[in-house]
């Protein structure tokens, strides 16, 4: 934060100099989602299913009536009493964000490995009204790298790794997951084909979605910066 109290004018100056970098960021950012639209696909075989409060529902059933389904994996556990609180910053900025996905042609939705009387009790508790799924009993969490087997209260694994104790190279670009006692928060995309085919487009985790969380953005416009 910053101690240097200026004039109007001088502060102007400065603010041009940054809006430089500001454009020159704006850009860049551009032309990442560009290479990120442009990821190949990988088609689903598993008929991956999750639980909604009116039952279970098949993965392709999610969609509903669009061809593309982002899924936001909210950190709530089989036994934890509360999900995240990270996790219940971003579904209060859920709340209000799921209906104008139509407009894209996509679906928002919240996953989590509690069973569904436990979503369904908490978004009645907290007022949350988003499409919130539970991937109890299933693979999901696991395959999309949301939930570990390991509950210890902090553990990693690297994507696409399948022996967490092989020691990989100090330059392995595979992406770090972090887990909280078996559980993640992350993001997933997913596409469907007119013939009900469903592809993985993308994942991200950790901090690599900040970006896109409700309240993040406006933090790093702060003076003090980020709240955590």
């Amino acid at each position: 934060m910053t101690s240097e109290t200026v004039s109007r004018e001088a502060w102007l100056a400065a603010r041009a100099e940054l809006l430089v970098s500001e454009k020159a960021h704006t850009q860049a950012r551009a032309e990442l989602a560009r290479q990120r639209r442009a990821l190949p696909r990988v088609r689903l075989d598993k008929a991956y299913s999750l639980t909604a409060s009116e039952g279970d529902v098949a993965l392709v059933d999610v969609f509903q009536d669009r061809s593309q389904l982002v899924v936001y994996h909210l950190m709530f556990g089989p036994d934890w009493e509360q999900p995240c609180i990270g996790c219940s910053a971003w579904a209060d900025a859920l709340n209000g964000t799921t209906k104008q996905f139509a407009k894209a042609d996509a679906r928002l939705v919240a996953v989590s490995r509690a069973p569904v009387a436990k979503l369904v009790a908490m978004a009645a508790q907290r007022h949350w009204h988003f499409p919130w799924y539970s991937a109890w009993g299933g693979e999901f969490n696991y395959d999309f790298y949301a939930s570990s087997k390991d509950l210890s209260p902090r553990s990693s694994a690297r994507i696409g790794v399948p022996d967490p104790a092989v020691e990989r190279p100090e330059n392995d670009k595979r992406e770090l997951v972090e887990f909280d006692r078996g559980e993640n928060h992350g993001v997933s995309v997913f596409s469907k084909a007119a013939d009900g085919s469903v592809y993985h487009t993308y994942s991200s985790y950790n901090r690599g979605i900040e970006a896109i969380n409700g309240a993040m953005g406006y933090f790093d416009l702060l003076p003090k910066g980020r709240a955590w």
